[in-house]
């Protein structure tokens, strides 16, 4: 509403919601889905729980859940700039396979097209899938840098672990059961493009990632033109 130029406080908000009996709706427990693999060798984590960045392509994170349907468990996995928390890559798939999450990287190379000079960090946990030989390969090739967790905690990939928890609350919980994979993939698809262009996160000043992403571009021009005048 405030961006509306509709000037409400937030107790007033939170009085009328009591009154409509509207209630926000709250995360709930996530349960693990990738499972380490002790055996495999693993990059050193260039993170260290400090999911901020400076500008887009800076760090990425990744991981993926877990959503019962009628039709059986569907993973859907996600790829997020952590700049503006934008989700640049995903995908859904019945089984917890390494093409399965290195499907939802392609698809954030492809949109974003990240370069050497970038610098990029790809963070993930020590799920298998995301250690594998092809997984790690994948990114060399793609100029990122991998990043694995040191310790196997939750918070060693929180802000993903945060993305998830998010999409469970506030499409998979809230819209059970599930009767079809296809019905949680057109939902999942739907609240992806809404999360990048309308959900206000109050990390990045209660705008859109997308916008905030949009704003750090025009900046960087505005920049740039001042020092040619210059």
């Amino acid at each position: 509403m405030n961006r509306q130029s509709i000037r409400v406080a937030r107790c007033t908000v939170e009085r009328l919601m009591g009154d409509l009996g509207i209630k926000g709706v709250r995360r709930g427990k996530r349960v693990r889905t990738t499972v380490p693999d002790s055996a495999a060798a693993c990059p050193q984590d260039l993170v260290r729980r400090h999911f901020e960045a400076n500008r887009p392509n800076q760090l990425w994170v990744a991981d993926f859940t877990y959503v019962s349907t009628w039709q059986g468990w569907l993973y859907v996995a996600f790829v997020i700039d952590a700049y503006a928390k934008r989700i640049v890559g995903w995908r859904a798939s019945s089984s917890m396979t390494t093409d399965f999450v290195l499907d939802a990287l392609e698809q954030a190379v492809y949109d974003r097209r990240p370069s050497q000079s970038d610098g990029l960090i790809h963070h993930s946990d020590r799920g298998s899938q995301y250690v594998s030989i092809r997984y790690s390969e994948r990114l060399g090739e793609a100029g990122i840098n991998p990043s694995v967790g040191n310790t196997g905690s939750a918070y060693d990939n929180a802000l993903a672990e945060t993305i998830n928890g998010l999409y469970k609350t506030e499409v998979i919980y809230r819209r059970a059961p599930w009767k079809t994979k296809a019905a949680v993939e057109l939902a999942t698809l739907e609240w992806v493009s809404w999360f990048n262009h309308q959900r206000l996160l109050g990390s990045i000043g209660d705008i859109p990632p997308a916008e905030a992403e949009e704003r750090y571009y025009r900046q960087l021009a505005a920049s740039a033109a001042e020092s040619v005048l210059l």
